[in-house]
């Protein structure tokens, strides 16, 4: 993580679960992370099973142009991209991930601007898993909040443990310009960890160890 937005939604969030694997969305206390509320988000899983904005800021809603609640989260993102944002948070809803997105956004007139997004689960007992967010441009073009986002893709990915660390020394995972439609390993996002290949790369551990 590199982006204030991101370290502060992180330090809190780890204050709150005190060892846990997620605090509670009862926990959590706007007033407590004020300074970031308009730029932070929930998830929840619908009845399709898919990811859905539960809130989302203000500052996050002038970016897309549109109040996102009810959108689907991967609808945000170019086609080929969906897929493996869905995994991913699905793998934070499931295994209780940490996930670290570095991303470029496209806006409606063909400008872009580079974000980070970090998500962190919430417990929301097993039928209502819940996700926190936050969305931080790392620069703030004139446009930026005028020119609505149209679309994103992923720059790169990093799950991070908890339990070791804030901001790791270890380097991102590059995600290739074409996202195959498969994984040759399981689909489940505690396998990020693992070497696997992804067209012409291999990708060994750079996330959390189990």
């Amino acid at each position: 993580m590199k982006q204030n937005g991101s370290i502060t939604l992180f330090q809190y969030w780890n204050r709150l679960r005190d060892g846990r694997s997620a605090p509670k969305r009862s926990e959590v206390e706007p007033a407590d992370i004020k300074s970031l509320l308009a730029d932070t988000f929930i998830l929840e899983r619908d009845t399709r099973g898919q990811a859905v904005f539960r809130l989302a800021g203000t500052r996050l809603c002038a970016y897309y142009g549109r109040e996102l609640k009810g959108f689907s989260f991967p609808s945000l993102w170019r086609e080929k991209d969906q897929r493996l944002v869905a995994r991913l948070i699905h793998g934070v809803f499931e295994q209780k991930s940490v996930v670290v997105i570095h991303l470029e956004g496209f806006s409606r007139s063909g400008r872009s601007n580079k974000f980070e997004l970090l998500a962190l689960p919430l417990d929301g007992g097993v039928e209502n898993p819940r996700c926190l967010g936050v969305i931080s441009a790392v620069e703030k073009p004139f446009w930026l909040g005028a020119d609505p986002i149209t679309d994103a893709l992923i720059d790169s990915i990093r799950v991070i443990d908890p339990e070791k660390e804030l901001t790791s020394n270890r380097s991102a995972i590059d995600v290739p310009s074409l996202v195959p439609d498969e994984f040759e390993a399981p689909e489940t996002i505690s396998t990020l960890g693992r070497a696997r290949r992804i067209r012409h790369l291999v990708v060994f551990d750079g996330g959390r160890e189990e």
